[in-house]
Order: C-alpha cells, then sequence, then structure tokens
C-alpha cells in the first residue's frame, strides 16, 4: 500500500489537561480512595536515563550498555485538595492548622488530554494517564503583594517516581489509555473506577487490573432477546404493559407505540438495574380490539454496536 501523508481526519495533535485526579498510596502500596484535584494548570512528563554506556574491545566499539529508565514529572497547580497535603509533606495539627516538613507520603495521579484532529478540533478523543508510586519534591511559594497586575500564585512540584508491577513486562510508572483505541464500554467501566459513582469510592487500579478490564471477552452482537407482548400476538389485555429484553445494557432508544392506523400512544418507560430490559408503561388503557405496533428504532448499546430498526405487532383483546 502507498503511503499517503496527512490524509483528512488524521491531522491528529494533543492539547490540554483537565479531570486530575490525585490517589494518596497506603501502607499495602495501593490506591484506594480518588481526590479531584481542581486548578490543575499541567503536567510535565520527564522521563530520564535509558542513556548509552558503550563498551569497547579488540579496538573498536563492542557493544552498548543501556541505563535503567526513569519517570519524572512536574505538575502545577494553583491550588491543591487538602488530601495531598500529607504528599506534600504538610500535617494537620488541629482543624485549620497545619505544620511542614513531614514524612512524604507516595501517590498516584490520573489526567486527561485532549487529542484533536483536523475535523473534530480538539473533540476527537482524549488520553487519560495514571502515574504510579510518584514522591514530590518540596516546592518554591513565591508570594507577592496584590498590585494593578494581580496574578493567581502557581504551585509546581517536582515528582520523581517508583515503577509498579507488571505481569510479562518491565515494571512501570506511567500508563496510558488512548479513548479513540480502545472499546467504548470497557473505557467507561475503567472511568467508574477511576471517578467513582454513586456509592464507588473512586481508586486507583495497578496496571494488572487495567490489563484485565480491556482483555475481556469481545461483548454479545447486540439483540432484541425477547418482546411482551409477543410478535403477532392476539386478545392482549387492554391494560397490559409492554416489556422489551435485550441482550446488552442499552445506551438510548427510539421506542414508539402506536396502533395500525398510525395513532401514536403516549407511555412512560423505566429500565431494571442493567439496563436490558424495558417497561413500557401506556398513560391510558389501551383502545380493544386494535392492532397495535411496536417501532423498535434508534437503539445503541454501551459497545457502540446499533440495533436494525425491529417492529412488533399485537392485537387487544
Amino acid at each position: 500500500m502507498k503511503l499517503v501523508w496527512d490524509k483528512i481526519g488524521e491531522r491528529l495533535f494533543e492539547t490540554g489537561v483537565s479531570q486530575g485526579v490525585v490517589y494518596p498510596q497506603n501502607a499495602a502500596g495501593v490506591y484506594p480512595l480518588g481526590y479531584a484535584w481542581n486548578g490543575l494548570t499541567g503536567v510535565t512528563e520527564s522521563p530520564s536515563g535509558a542513556e548509552a554506556n558503550p563498551v569497547y574491545a579488540d579496538n573498536i566499539k563492542y557493544l552498548n550498555i543501556i541505563s535503567a529508565e526513569e519517570f519524572g514529572a512536574t505538575i502545577e497547580a494553583y491550588t491543591y485538595p487538602d488530601a495531598f497535603g500529607v504528599c506534600d509533606g504538610s500535617a494537620e495539627v488541629a482543624g485549620g492548622v497545619k505544620i511542614g516538613q513531614q514524612k512524604r507520603s507516595a501517590f498516584g495521579l490520573c489526567y486527561r488530554t485532549a487529542i484533536g484532529n483536523d475535523i473534530d478540533n480538539a473533540d476527537y478523543g482524549y488520553k487519560l494517564h495514571m502515574i504510579y508510586g510518584a514522591v514530590a519534591a518540596p516546592s518554591e511559594k513565591a508570594y507577592a503583594t496584590i498590585n494593578e497586575s494581580p496574578e493567581a500564585i502557581t504551585l509546581s512540584w517536582e515528582v520523581t517516581t517508583t515503577p509498579v508491577i507488571v505481569t510479562g513486562f518491565k515494571p512501570t510508572a506511567s500508563l496510558i489509555v488512548d479513548s479513540t483505541k480502545v472499546d467504548p464500554a470497557k473505557l467507561a467501566a475503567l472511568e467508574l473506577i477511576l471517578y467513582g459513582n454513586v456509592g464507588v469510592e473512586p481508586r486507583l487500579p495497578l496496571p494488572d487490573e487495567i490489563t484485565t478490564v480491556f482483555a475481556s471477552a469481545a461483548p454479545l452482537a447486540l439483540a432484541l432477546s425477547s418482546s411482551l407482548p409477543i410478535d403477532s400476538a392476539t386478545a392482549v389485555v387492554v391494560t397490559s404493559n409492554i416489556v422489551l429484553t435485550f441482550n446488552n445494557k442499552i445506551n438510548e432508544e427510539n421506542v414508539i407505540l402506536t396502533t395500525a392506523a398510525g395513532v401514536i400512544i403516549p407511555f412512560a418507560k423505566s429500565w431494571d438495574v442493567a439496563g436490558k430490559i424495558m417497561t413500557i408503561i401506556p398513560n391510558a388503557n389501551l383502545t380493544a380490539a386494535t392492532a397495535h405496533l411496536i417501532a423498535i428504532a434508534g437503539v445503541n448499546d454501551v459497545y457502540g454496536q446499533t440495533l436494525a430498526p425491529v417492529v412488533r405487532k399485537f392485537t387487544t383483546a
């Protein structure tokens, strides 16, 4: 295949930093709780090492021995969450009273950068960046009087890291997930872990757990498993609800209930906890001795799959 440069839609770039979360590390080396980092303005990743150390023999360059690689970063922000205080060497001795020069706890960090292209600008996708085993060095804080051109104080931390174990690979302190290249449902599952939900605390999973999330089996092809009343049913009770069951969790749908003559029947709807069973509850009793149609269209599941439009028919008693 002949190479083509600068194709439409492939002129990619990366920009921005947002949705920072800090996860203090506990004594077991895991990151059980995350805190939103407001005011995060920049993360500069600074890998180092991997330098060639030449070895000479027989009057020639015999080989290169590559030094170990390390991962560091610089974090910049206007402020930081209170939970980051223990990572910045401070301790609270009383409510609102803190002292410095204390033990610095390790932490994990997650933040997001935008992926853009020539069509969608910065809305093409995003990358999730995760940093493990981070320790922040003491940082300078420069305070100045307010004048005719006031500026918010920018805080900065130099970060070093200790890599964590990754099965089958060398230990690492950084991991990146590209939203444009992974299964949307699996990405959503990871973000549920990272950001939490009602009744679910946010936490930073280790690389092996993240690998498990994305290595799970491919989803089933989206299908309408069943419908009640069944297709072409007769003598259906006019007080009946309609139940549609899908095999995957549904993200969006557009279901319309009408008579065969085209009269639209308004209804309420509800979903089960798993998001697979939709119950249609007509606002009033159905018309007796009348053919009805259920037009099922616009159905997409959490895996990004689309169901072809389906029509089911039944007749009331």
